[in-house]
C-alpha cells in the first residue's frame, strides 16, 4: 500500500497540469527504474507492475538461487539460507521473485525520486505547451496584463501560461494596465531549458493581416485575400487586397462606408494610419498604387538578375514637382512603405528637370549631411527644387531654422546659378 499512497501523493500534480493517468504511471515507472538503477547497479532484473486503473505500482527483484558462499553479485543472485527465509523449500538454481518495498530504498533515495518525478511531470508539461503554442506561431492570441516590467509586459492566458511581450514588439503609444486584455501574434516559441518561452508581438506585419481575417468577414471567407503588407507600427501601413469575385470591391469591402469597418482595427493598432489598396500583378500599375496619395507620371523599371536587400529590382518614377513630396511621405515613411510592399527600391524624379539642376548631394562640402537629408526627407533633392521652395513654407515642414535656410539659399544660388 505504500506504493499507492505514493502514487495518490501526485494527484495535484497530475490535476494541476493536466496530465492523464496512464502517462503519470509511464513517468512513475522511468523514475523509478533510475532509482533502481543507482540503488542496485541495474534495473534489468526487475518488474514494475503499474496498474492504471487501481493506481497501483509494485517491484519485484528476480534473482536466482546459488550455494550459500557462492553469490557473486547480490542484485541478480541470493544465497539458499537467504532464498529460504523468503520461502523454506526453495533449492539452487531457481528464481526468487521478492517485492521491493519503498521503505527498503532508504529515506534520502524516497526524497530524490519524488523530486525527479515532479521534475519530469514539469518537463512533460512544458514540452506540450511548447508544442501548443509552436502550432499556434502567427496566429492571433489574447492573454492578461498579470504584471510590467520596464522592458516587457508579462501575460497570463486563461490556462495561466506565461507570454512575453517585450518592450521591442509593442506599438509605440501602447499603455496597459494590470488586468487589460491584450491582442497580439505568437512571434516566436523557444523551449530555454526546460521552460517555454512564448513571445508575443503587435508590431509585426502578420498581427495586421490577423486582424484584417478577424475584423473583415470577406478576408476571413477567403472571399479577399491579403496580397501584402508593410507597416511602421503606430504610424502607417500599406495593405494590398485582391479579389477573385469581379463584383467584390476589396478596398471598398475592407474600409466599410465611411471607414466604419477598418476602424476598429486602426483603434487596436493605436491610431495607425492604413492605407488599402488594390493588388494587381501589373507591377507599373502596382508601384503606382503604392506611391498614392502621389500620382505617377512614368516609371521605369530596372529588374534584378538576384535580389538585392530582399528587392527585386529598382524603379526610377517621375512626377510633377508638386506630387514629390506626397510620394516621399514625411521623414520618407510612404517612399519606404511603397518599396516594401512592392518589393522595389524607388527613386523618386521631379518632372521637368533641367539639364542644368544639380544634386544637393553635390554640395556637401558647404551644407551638412543632416541638413540636406532635411530637403530630401520632403523631396527636396536637388539644388533649383530648394531655391524655388518658399522659405515659410520649408521652416514649416522641416526641423530647419529660417537663418539655416536663408544660408543653404545664398550657397546654392552663388554656387549654382552662377
Amino acid at each position: 500500500m505504500e506504493n499507492i499512497a505514493l502514487i495518490d501523493s501526485f494527484s495535484e500534480f497530475k490535476d494541476n497540469k493536466s496530465i492523464d493517468r496512464v502517462t503519470l504511471m509511464s513517468i512513475l515507472e522511468e523514475v523509478f527504474r533510475a532509482t533502481l538503477k543507482r540503488k542496485f547497479g541495474s534495473d534489468d532484473n526487475f518488474d514494475i507492475i503499474i496498474n492504471p486503473d487501481k493506481g497501483d505500482l509494485e517491484i519485484w527483484r528476480n534473482r536466482i538461487v546459488v550455494a550459500d558462499g557462492f553469490s557473486e553479485d547480490d542484485n541478480e543472485e541470493i544465497e539458499l539460507a537467504e532464498a529460504r527465509l523468503i520461502e523454506p523449500d526453495f533449492e539452487i538454481g531457481e528464481d526468487v521473485s521478492e517485492e521491493v518495498k519503498l521503505i527498503d530504498l532508504g529515506r534520502r533515495a524516497i526524497l530524490a525520486l519524488r523530486q525527479n518525478l515532479i521534475s519530469k511531470i514539469y518537463e512533460h508539461d512544458s514540452t506540450n505547451i511548447f508544442k501548443h503554442f509552436k502550432d499556434l506561431e502567427g496566429q492571433l492570441y489574447s492573454a492578461e496584463v498579470h504584471h510590467i516590467r520596464h522592458n516587457a509586459i508579462i501575460l497570463l492566458d486563461d490556462d495561466g501560461n506565461e507570454i512575453v511581450l517585450p518592450k521591442s514588439e509593442q506599438i509605440r503609444s501602447d499603455f496597459f494596465r494590470k488586468g487589460d486584455s491584450v491582442r497580439g501574434v505568437i512571434k516566436t516559441v523557444e523551449l530555454r531549458g526546460n521552460k517555454p518561452a512564448i513571445i508575443l508581438s503587435r508590431t509585426s506585419p502578420e498581427f495586421l493581416n490577423k486582424l484584417f481575417e478577424q475584423e473583415i468577414p470577406e478576408v476571413f471567407d477567403g472571399l479577399i485575400t491579403v496580397e501584402g503588407v508593410a507597416r511602421i507600427p503606430g504610424e502607417k501601413a500599406k495593405v494590398a487586397v485582391d479579389s477573385y469575385d469581379d463584383r467584390i470591391d476589396p478596398v471598398g469591402a475592407c474600409v466599410g462606408v465611411k471607414g466604419s469597418r477598418i476602424h476598429g482595427i486602426v483603434r487596436e493598432l493605436g491610431n495607425e494610419n492604413i492605407d488599402v489598396i488594390n493588388y494587381t500583378k501589373n507591377e507599373q500599375l502596382f508601384i503606382s498604387r503604392a506611391l498614392s496619395p502621389a500620382k505617377v507620371t512614368s516609371m521605369e523599371i530596372e529588374m534584378y538578375e538576384e535580389e538585392r536587400n530582399g528587392k527585386k529590382g529598382r524603379v526610377s518614377v517621375l512626377l510633377k514637382p508638386e506630387e514629390v513630396s506626397k510620394a516621399i511621405g514625411r521623414g520618407g515613411v510612404n517612399i519606404r512603405l511603397a518599396s516594401e510592399l512592392t518589393g522595389y527600391e524607388i527613386d523618386v524624379k521631379r518632372e521637368g528637370l533641367e539639364e542644368e539642376d544639380v544634386e544637393l548631394t553635390e554640395f556637401s562640402d558647404e551644407i551638412e549631411a543632416w541638413v540636406i537629408k532635411e530637403f530630401k526627407n520632403i523631396g527636396l533633392d536637388t539644388a533649383r527644387s530648394v531655391l524655388e521652395a518658399s522659405v515659410v513654407e520649408l521652416v514649416k515642414r522641416t526641423d530647419l531654422e529660417e537663418e539655416t535656410i536663408l544660408d543653404v539659399q545664398r550657397i546654392l544660388k552663388e554656387e549654382f546659378e552662377e
